[in-house]
């Protein structure tokens, strides 16, 4: 999976390290192995920092939630940020300015609205004996083999198997979309090189022509749809009488399966790694069963699968005591509000049975991310079947971090059977 270009330089240890200091476009050495130190130092001493190039990183969790709750004030959408950036008229630019996640009512009421249909509470049951039969499939693979890289052979395929499934995605093409998706993703950095900023707008640009060949055939074949493939139902469902344009539609689709298999297979990973980390919490999980869903909601908030997530003021306003005015860019560090202590107590351990659990790795407000649902149920069904089937599971080398900062993700986790 591919590594971000993030700058780093060499400071001294962590326990030195002087918050005011702190450049996200240049992160400390140590960062991306472990970010919570510096986190939590920074949530101390500099909780609304100013960085260098005068946007502002949030690391409170009551200031990270003050500006989910205030979608007036803090804008999602991306067009001021992403312009210079992508350049106006590139297919990244208009793939992240157009993906629900990056707009603003009312287009985003709208859009979310239409959206809603690929993930009702019927949609999501007609997708459990399915997501039941891949996660027994590749244990039973995982047996035959007595060891698996967690990522590649199982966090990874799962979530992209079910995602390809509801847009009716052949699966001779799943690879081919996986390297789109992370071309896609990787664009979302802090810095990029020319290299990345090219595969990424060719990502887009195939992506669409594969999708729109796909609607196509689907048209014309409808009978070859499963009951759960969803393609057609975003292309003809309505709201308030609308429906999504042929571009909002493509871009739908790419953003469904692009966040669809990322926070998963970032949550599939870790899970498994800090429960390996912590042996006593699988031995609590085999003997309640019953702490499977809080054992989900602590592997989201212990690390969080996306860790930043912006938003700019639409007009001034004072934020945790700091006056910003109109047009201010921050940086919400979910890591940091998920290790803060004052809103979740001995925050730095993880403890399977935590509740309450008000994590904002799914986000909050208008903008939580509507497949979380989703999300949840792929790891409940993964980690009890797992661990169920494997108490002898072991780590067979250290957990290979990738070098990003949007995203938590380990490229490289080797287990075996016993």
């Amino acid at each position: 999976m591919a590594a971000s270009a993030v700058n780093q330089k060499p400071i001294p240890p962590v326990q030195s390290f002087d918050p005011e200091t702190f450049d996200l476009l240049n992160v400390p050495a140590g960062y991306t192995a472990d970010p919570y130190p510096y986190l939590a130092a920074l949530r101390t001493e500099s909780p609304v920092h100013r960085n260098p190039d005068g946007t502002y990183v949030l690391t409170r969790y009551d200031d990270i939630t003050a500006v989910y709750r205030d979608p007036a004030t803090w804008s999602s959408d991306k067009t001021a940020d992403f312009a210079p950036k992508f350049g106006p008229g590139a297919p990244l630019y208009e793939h992240h300015t157009t993906s629900v996640v990056f707009i603003d009512p009312p287009d985003h009421t709208c859009i979310r609205a239409l959206f809603q249909h690929a993930f009702t509470r019927r949609a999501l049951e007609a997708l459990r004996p399915r997501i039941e039969t891949l996660v027994d499939a590749h244990l039973d693979r995982f047996e035959d083999a007595g060891e698996m890289d967690v990522v590649e052979d199982f966090a990874f395929k799962l979530p992209i198997e079910v995602v390809c499934d509801m847009l009716g995605v052949p699966a001779q093409d799943r690879l081919l979309l996986r390297g789109w998706a992370l071309a896609i993703l990787t664009a979302l950095e802090p810095k990029l090189t020319q290299d990345q900023l090219d595969a990424g707008n060719r990502a887009v640009t195939e992506f669409k022509t594969y999708l729109k060949d796909l609607l196509t055939h689907r048209r014309a074949h409808p009978e070859t749809a499963s009951e759960t493939e969803v393609l057609t139902v975003l292309a003809d469902a309505e709201a308030d009488g609308q429906k999504l344009s042929e571009t909002e539609l493509l871009h739908q689709c790419i953003f469904m399966l692009n966040a669809g298999h990322e926070t998963s297979t970032n949550m599939l990973s870790h899970g498994v790694h800090e429960m390996l980390r912590h042996p006593d919490q699988i031995a609590r999980l085999r003997a309640d069963p019953g702490l499977i869903e809080p054992m989900v909601e602590e592997v989201l908030r212990y690390q969080a699968p996306i860790q930043i997530n912006n938003r700019r003021s639409t007009r001034a306003t004072t934020l945790g005591g700091t006056d910003l005015p109109a047009g201010t860019t921050v940086h919400m560090i979910i890591a940091a509000a998920n290790r803060d202590p004052d809103a979740f107590p001995d925050a730095d351990r993880f403890d399977i049975a935590r509740r309450p659990n008000r994590h904002l790795s799914f986000g909050l407000g208008i903008h939580i991310c509507a497949g979380n649902a989703l999300a949840r149920l792929e790891g409940a069904i993964a980690f009890q079947r797992l661990f169920a089937r494997f108490p002898n599971l072991t780590l067979k080398s250290p957990a290979k971090m990738a070098n990003r900062l949007r995203f938590r993700e380990i490229e490289e986790l080797r287990v075996a059977a016993r």
